[in-house]
């Protein structure tokens, strides 16, 4: 049985206009039954724990870290998250089928551990321009990961690119991981990295129009820039899946490839020979950059987003590094249309209720936060494992919201749907309704969480509450199907 149940006012419903507050995330609100979001998340972690700061570089999608969306939830511009990258970060953002994370300064990378950052939880690695040389455990780990099905993203720049001064430039420390690991230190993705200095040039793509990364989702590639680059040397009798797409003026077939692609084990592998291509030309106060993204004589932007579609493995079903397992169909929430009181949720008192003043959806229960008219905070959680073998994870729900505010513009009153790790912390911010969403009768709200497979997280609702007038946030008929 549940505790004494909260006296509250009686409601007076009031149409205060719809408009949803998005605060973007993860994935968006749907009204329907459907989520808005794309089946499939690919999922993105962008290095810059090995000095990709150094100097001038500011290879990075948002100072933001782990999570971009912390600087904003919603980036319409490449100026709403700050960095040299956020072009790239804020153009996959848009899509709405990508979930981006950037590994901080201070971490390292490991494969199969526990971390929210672990190279498991990801489909697709990118190496802008390392500068400091990954440690024995580490290139274990990218290894590891490309072989049972990471993409890996490596990005280098000219010889002598030094930006830390100690010791090591990209050229240096890419080819060490190809060759000085304890995986396949054979040429593994048929290349090697050339020490060289090339000072510009616009190598052309070659004409293979069945080629996904040439030819993608985000456009036709022609050409790409070179501003003090280097090139790779093909070695297809190591590895015969590497092939050169695009070429620095003069050179064809192994050798002067700026651009090329490879396959190791279950996992894809792509090598860019600049970073200048990548710069979008803005990013932190001090740096002097360079905009190549936007280059006019050449198509990087779409190169840069074709291939990493490629290598997280976008319209062909595949999984990424990830990690494999089977699936079995289910509804995994417990207690999920509140029948059995608090069992499996933990909610302030007298949230989870069978009073009267609001009804359910179905049964008995359902969960009411706010609707006293002073300032309260009612919150409503549940911990859940998401599989990592299925390839759909939708969270859904029926939210009801009664309002006595008047106001069409002003969201006085909040209710917060988000996803937690182990510590508390947010990882991501589902959607935010107010009372400016009042509306007779249940909605079904519906989001996409397969991003999150593979790891345990916590579902949060939390309803904020002003000093004046009241707002009930009421949700019912909970889910989280897998398939």
């Amino acid at each position: 049985m549940l505790g004494s149940r909260r006296s509250r006012r009686r409601l007076t419903t009031a149409l205060a206009g719809f408009g949803l507050l998005l605060t973007g995330a993860a994935v968006q609100v749907g009204t329907g039954a459907a989520p808005a979001r794309a089946a499939t998340t690919h999922r993105i972690l962008f290095d810059n724990a090995h000095a990709e700061t150094a100097g001038n570089a500011d290879w990075i999608i948002s100072t933001s870290q782990p999570d971009p969306l912390g600087q904003d939830s919603s980036p319409s511009a490449e100026t709403d998250w700050t960095g040299a990258l956020s072009s790239w970060g804020v153009a996959l953002q848009k899509t709405g089928g990508y979930s981006l994370k950037t590994l901080p300064s201070g971490s390292s990378l490991g494969y199969g551990g526990s971390s929210s950052l672990d190279l498991s939880n990801f489909d697709t690695l990118v190496l802008p321009e390392p500068n400091t040389k990954f440690s024995t455990a580490e290139k274990t780990a990218i290894m590891n990961f490309v072989k049972n099905g990471g993409g890996l993203f490596m990005i280098s720049d000219h010889t002598g690119a030094d930006r830390n001064n100690d010791g090591y430039d990209a050229v240096e420390i890419l080819n060490d991981l190809m060759t000085n690991n304890s995986v396949d230190s054979t040429d593994p993705f048929g290349f090697s990295i050339d020490s060289l200095d090339v000072s510009s040039g616009y190598p052309a793509a070659i004409g293979d129009s069945t080629d996904p990364v040439l030819h993608g989702s985000f456009g036709t590639v022609t050409k790409s820039l070179i501003a003090d680059g280097t090139t790779a040397t093909l070695k297809p009798a190591d590895n015969s899946s590497v092939k050169g797409l695009v070429y620095r003026s003069g050179y064809s077939g192994n050798t002067g490839a700026f651009f090329l692609t490879s396959t190791f084990g279950s996992g894809r592998v792509a090598f860019w020979g600049d970073s200048s291509p990548i710069d979008d030309g803005t990013g932190q106060s001090g740096n002097t950059l360079y905009d190549g993204w936007n280059d006019s004589g050449a198509t990087n932007a779409a190169l840069a987003l074709n291939a990493t579609a490629w290598l997280a493995g976008a319209g062909t079903g595949s999984g990424g590094g990830g990690g494999g397992g089977t699936c079995t169909a289910a509804q995994l929430l417990g207690n999920s249309g509140f029948e059995s009181g608090t069992a499996a949720w933990s909610a302030t008192s007298g949230v989870i209720t069978d009073a009267g003043g609001e009804s359910p959806r179905s049964g008995s229960y359902y969960a009411w936060l706010d609707g006293y008219g002073t300032a309260t905070t009612d919150t409503l959680s549940q911990a859940v494992t998401v599989p990592s073998g299925c390839s759909t994870a939708r969270f859904s729900f029926y939210l009801h919201i009664d309002t006595a505010e008047t106001t069409t513009s002003v969201a006085y009153d909040t209710l917060k749907v988000q996803v937690l790790n182990g510590s508390g912390t947010v990882l991501g911010t589902l959607a935010t309704y107010s009372n400016l969403d009042a509306a007779s009768g249940y909605t079904q709200r519906g989001f996409d969480l397969s991003g999150y497979a593979g790891r345990t997280v916590t579902l949060k609702f939390t309803g904020t509450e002003g000093s004046k007038y009241q707002t009930s946030f009421v949700v019912d008929d909970t889910a989280l199907d897998v398939g």
